[in-house]
């Protein structure tokens, strides 16, 4: 091995890509940036979803419909599956905390109960919501129901 084969082993060393320092760096006086325009300038900042004067997807896509921004959604319980939770979970009363601790619901649902089915115990409801024909089945069957705000 003489001198002039010396070399650091593969991989050892890198070259720092040094920009902005003219010709000689080998970038060129443009430090690889082309020229011109606004992204070559210092500060450029692309605006979000900008897609360079052609027209942007969010106004190409038509719009379609309302959204109620003062609609109630419920969660909706049958009178065909209050009995089969009340058995499951040993539920004896029909409240959001007794829901939300089984985890039936989440912590700000709202519940509606619908008479879809038949309810065969006498239980206690506290609940957002409840239709004309589940409140007279449930009062049919024993049950009370209170009416939360």
């Amino acid at each position: 091995m003489k001198l002039h084969q010396l070399r650091p082993a593969k991989g050892a060393t890198q070259r720092e890509k040094r920009l902005g320092r003219g010709e000689a760096s080998g970038h060129g006086g443009t430090s690889t940036k082309g020229n011109k325009g606004g992204q070559s300038r210092a500060g450029y900042k692309r605006k979000m979803a900008h897609e360079g004067g052609q027209m942007p997807i969010q106004r190409r896509i038509p719009k379609r419909g309302f959204n109620n921004i003062h609609r109630v959604e419920y969660k909706v319980f049958n009178l065909g599956q209050i009995d089969q939770l009340a058995e499951k979970y040993g539920i004896s009363e029909f409240t959001l905390t007794n829901l939300y601790s089984n985890r039936l619901i989440s912590q700000h649902d709202k519940v509606k109960i619908l008479g879809n089915g038949e309810i065969k115990s006498k239980l206690t409801f506290k609940v957002n919501a409840v239709s004309e024909k589940a409140k007279a089945a449930i009062e049919a069957a024993g049950g009370s129901i209170e009416i939360l705000a």
